[in-house]
């Protein structure tokens, strides 16, 4: 079992900065792959970001490609991500979630924290 939780949403304006944390209870963090997704209110929750277990290989989302980017302290059992150069439409609710091999698919997902929110005002 492994239990997820996200920090360091909250408001800002547009072109502002945010570094959402993820911070995993599991001592086996470096086993799992790690994504960031992202719920809008009424939406679909979507891929984000995504980060290798050695942290060797990244992908993201092309909405964000450029100005977010993911990185993992395996030894503290975190994942971040940066956001950087943030839009209005960036607005949502933010998900970090496990898995043991690399993939964008939310239902391939193994453990899902509980969300932080980040409003983007224009």
């Amino acid at each position: 079992q492994v239990e997820l939780v996200e920090s360091g949403g909250g408001l800002v304006q547009a072109g502002d900065s945010l570094r959402l944390s993820c911070a995993a209870s599991s001592g086996t963090f470096s086993r799992y792959a790690m994504d960031w997704f992202r719920q809008a209110p009424g939406k679909e929750r979507d891929f984000v970001a995504g980060i290798s277990r050695s942290g060797g290989s990244t992908y993201y989302a092309d909405s964000v490609k450029g100005r977010f980017t993911i990185s993992r302290d395996n030894a503290n059992n975190t994942v971040y991500l940066q956001m950087n150069s943030l839009k209005p439409e960036d607005t949502a609710v933010y998900y970090c979630a496990a898995c043991l091999y690399t993939t964008r698919s939310p239902r391939a997902m193994d453990y899902w924290g509980k969300g932080t929110l980040v409003t983007v005002s224009s």
